[in-house]
């Protein structure tokens, strides 16, 4: 859950701050690690 909190933080930030756009990259790695945190807490929960 952290992660993406941080994730989420980042992109707000590097909006405007930064100026820089989000790519698909960051879309796809964003996607990633919200699968990842969403079965392992499926597991954690399960158990």
């Amino acid at each position: 859950m952290q992660e993406l909190i941080a994730l989420a933080v980042f992109a707000i930030f590097s909006l405007p701050y930064l100026k820089e756009r989000l790519t698909l990259n960051h879309s796809l790695g964003f996607a990633f690690i919200t699968l990842g945190a969403f079965s392992l807490f499926k597991v954690l929960l399960k158990t």
